[in-house]
């Protein structure tokens, strides 16, 4: 994994007023460099502007201010060249229905000025299970099916670079473990992929590099590894003996909470700190007489990561 295959400067986009419709800003200024060969996941709610990023980079909205350079190619100066470079898996399911999916496929390809190369098209389709499928028409296939069409378009033409705008939404789970192992594949031959997603579980499974996106702001950026080992936070749960109605003030310093109805007691510490405050917290607990039956620690996943940066900086 070397070097960049995308770059992005200070890249921007503000909507002008409507009508009675005030001017909105979707995007604030984002600096942003993705590695060639890897998996970034940029991750963030509905709304956050996620698609907005992606549809500047693949030249579908035009940015307010900044530069992209796509695979060594200005995305404005150089678009055909740039726009080559990328295959784009967007969201919705719009396929030409009444076309089979070879001639979707294949047409897609001639779209970038790829000469016609059918055995690369039918390894492709062989790859994404979609061979045995080559003459049934758009309408007839399944959702599942659909979703793997559009993916089949997007890497017609052979790009540097694949973006999956929430590859997951509306499929069942079966079909999302599928395309994880289809993405990994996909990487593994040098393809860089970019997921947008809000499923925690999609960006934690897959991603080397994880980006943070809310109310149009890119909060973060860092190894998936790094984040949580920076951020991430441990909790020490107690089972008690019996229920506690209340916390004694003598265990405030450690701010714990009363979980499942005062049955467990919870600590929440930072793993990375040189003193967690275990030992002085269990001390405390054992002094005040306070018995428990079982005691379990756990790493924080990034769900509590994401909702508590969002939570901060949004």
């Amino acid at each position: 994994m070397t070097g960049a295959v995308l770059t992005l400067a200070g890249v921007a986009k503000t909507y002008a007023p409507r009508g009675s419709q005030p001017g909105t800003t979707a995007l604030q200024p984002v600096d942003l460099s993705i590695r060639r060969g890897e998996i970034f996941a940029l991750l963030g709610p509905n709304g956050a502007g996620k698609t907005t990023l992606i549809s500047i980079i693949c030249g579908i909205v035009t940015p307010s201010a900044g530069t992209i350079t796509v695979d060594g190619h200005d995305a404005q100066a150089d678009y055909k060249a740039a726009r080559r470079a990328i295959g784009l898996v967007p969201q919705e399911l719009s396929t030409d229905a009444f076309e089979s999916v070879l001639a979707t496929v294949s047409f897609s390809r001639r779209l970038f000025g790829r000469a016609a190369d059918p055995a690369y098209i039918e390894q492709l389709l062989r790859d994404l299970a979609l061979w045995e499928k080559r003459n049934a028409r758009i309408m007839e296939l399944s959702g599942g099916m659909k979703r793997r069409v559009l993916i089949a378009k997007a890497l017609a033409h052979e790009p540097e670079i694949l973006f999956l705008d929430e590859p997951s939404a509306g499929v069942d789970v079966a079909l999302r473990r599928d395309m994880w192992t289809m993405v990994r594949s996909l990487r593994d031959r040098g393809v860089t992929i970019i997921l947008t997603t809000h499923y925690i579980e999609e960006a934690e499974e897959m991603a080397d590099r994880v980006g943070v996106i809310a109310k149009g702001r890119l909060l973060l950026v860092d190894e998936k590894a790094a984040l949580m080992s920076r951020l991430g936070k441990r909790t020490l749960d107690l089972t008690l003996t019996e229920p506690m109605a209340a916390i004694p003030d003598a265990l405030a310093d450690w701010h714990p909470t009363l979980e499942q109805d005062g049955h467990v007691l919870r600590y929440v510490f930072n793993a990375t700190d040189e003193r967690t405050g275990i030992p002085s917290f269990l001390r405390r607990v054992q002094e005040l007489g306070i018995g428990f039956k079982d005691l379990e620690t756990a790493k924080s996943s990034l769900e509590d990561i994401f909702v508590d940066l969002v939570g901060e900086r949004a």
